[in-house]
């Protein structure tokens, strides 16, 4: 699916990016805090990544002290990691202070959109594209220093990644984020919980969504009314990355091609929404937006959760998580179903996390921000190794790293069979009407004829404001 860029409208601007004073500061997010306290040096060099692993930079000339709100979701094994790191670089440049907030990706998203509203967004933070892009229309990011993050130009950085890969953060020519991460989704498996349904996991795994309907019954329990094994889950509010692709295999879209229509394809569009009320407790009753998030349950294979859409990423919590389970042999990875009917081969959507600089930061701190990033990123391969996640650069695909890794070769292949997640001005707004649709369809019985309906009104609305 083609990126489609709309103009931003002044109401949008006002709400949601607070170009006007909101006469109260951002509330502070109850996060898990690190802080690394410095003494500033007068005579301190000017900011530069260590030694150790120094990216090609070129530091920035004033000293001066400067600190950096650096935000960024959840993950045990990364924050490890990224505390090293945030020690070394701050040994080396005495005059910078990093304090870190973390939160769970979720309520990441809504404290940054609060904090930039009232005019105190973080120096450094990263969500998923399609909820960045608006900062970036909006001209609430930085383009990138290049000099500081260790480039000559936008084309030098483009050439160091995988073609395409800076295209949703490249705005008139500039590059304005860094990629963490890229990222995909396939279907883990517990194969001990197939077993225990009397299905063989290497040969009874879901290939359609048809046969994930039949597989989930046949495993599922209940206490009453009420889950208690759930064969598969949805990730619900991800619908951009997990259900469009549904709509795209039956030959529908999200946007058209000229940008101009919404919601694209009434057919596969109701029979999506009609997949999701019989997936609902109104219907087989296997699943829900209102049960724990199947990836949260699968790591402890407690058989309560077969299966889950996640990330190579959730190998590395596996194993940080349960080691026992992740040596077991017991779980395996699956490409992403399609419809028996589907008209398209498109797997889940893949999704980048960027690092972005706030543009309300001052020339000193934007440069020691982006030296900053610069540097963490510098450590792909062991990001990889300890983290599992996928910095996209040629060198790092390529790497013996990337192929030794179980299921890596399962998560390529869903790759190239799938597309970049959808981002634009409205992006946000749309995921948030997808998640109206679903519940509609799924907690209230709303027809899907009747969803849909409003799905598309209120779509339409978002894409010509």
């Amino acid at each position: 699916m083609k990126k489609k860029i709309f103009t931003i409208s002044i109401l949008i601007v006002l709400v949601l990016f607070g170009f006007v004073s909101c006469g109260k500061k951002a509330e502070q997010p109850a996060a898990t805090t690190v802080t690394t306290t410095t003494t500033t040096a007068p005579k301190a060099e000017a900011t530069v990544a260590p030694k150790a692993e120094a990216p090609k930079a070129e530091a920035p000339k004033a000293a001066k002290p400067v600190t950096i709100e650096f935000w960024t979701h959840e993950d045990v094994n990364r924050q490890k990691l990224e505390d090293r790191y945030i020690a070394e670089f701050t040994a080396a440049n005495p005059n910078v202070t990093i304090n870190v907030t973390r939160q769970s990706a979720e309520k990441l998203i809504e404290l940054v959109q609060t904090a930039f509203a009232a005019g105190q967004g973080p120096t450094v933070f990263n969500l998923s594209v399609n909820d960045e892009y608006p900062y970036i229309a909006a001209g609430r990011v930085a383009p990138m220093n290049y000099q500081s993050a260790g480039y000559k130009s936008a084309d030098d950085v483009k050439a160091s990644y995988a073609p395409k890969m800076l295209d949703p953060v490249t705005y008139d020519g500039e590059v304005y984020g860094l990629p963490l991460e890229l990222t995909n989704w396939c279907i883990y498996i517990n194969k001990r919980d197939f077993i225990d349904a009397g299905l063989d996991p290497e040969k009874d795994f879901p290939r359609t969504w048809e046969d994930m309907i039949r597989i989930s019954q046949q495993i599922a329990l209940y206490d009453g009314d009420i889950l208690v094994r759930r064969g598969y889950d949805f990730r619900y509010k991800y619908y951009l990355e997990n259900c469009v692709p549904m709509v795209e295999q039956l030959g529908g879209a999200l946007i058209s091609e000229d940008g101009k229509e919404a919601i694209v394809g009434k057919d596969a569009w109701v029979k999506w929404l009609t997949f999701m009320q019989e997936w609902g407790p109104n219907g087989y009753n296997l699943g829900s937006p209102t049960y724990t998030a199947a990836r949260k349950l699968f790591n402890k294979a407690n058989g309560d959760m077969a299966m889950c859409s996640t990330g190579l990423y959730q190998e590395a919590r596996i194993k940080a998580d349960n080691p026992d389970f992740y040596n077991s042999g017991d779980w395996m990875v699956v490409p992403y179903p399609v419809f028996e009917d589907a008209v398209n081969d498109t797997a889940a959507c893949y999704y980048g996390h960027y690092y972005m600089v706030n543009a309300d930061a001052d020339k000193a701190t934007q440069d020691a921000a982006w030296a900053f990033i610069s540097y963490m990123l510098s450590h792909g391969e062991e990001y990889l190794e300890t983290v599992q996640i996928i910095q996209p650069t040629t060198a790092l695909f390529e790497s013996e790293t990337f192929k030794s890794l179980p299921y890596s070769d399962v998560f390529k292949s869903d790759m190239d069979r799938g597309h970049i997640v959808y981002y634009g001005n409205a992006s946000t707004a749309i995921q948030s009407a997808l998640d109206t649709a679903v519940k509609a369809v799924m907690l209230q019985n709303v027809a899907p004829d009747e969803a849909y309906k409003q799905l598309k009104e209120t779509v339409q609305e978002l894409i010509e404001e």
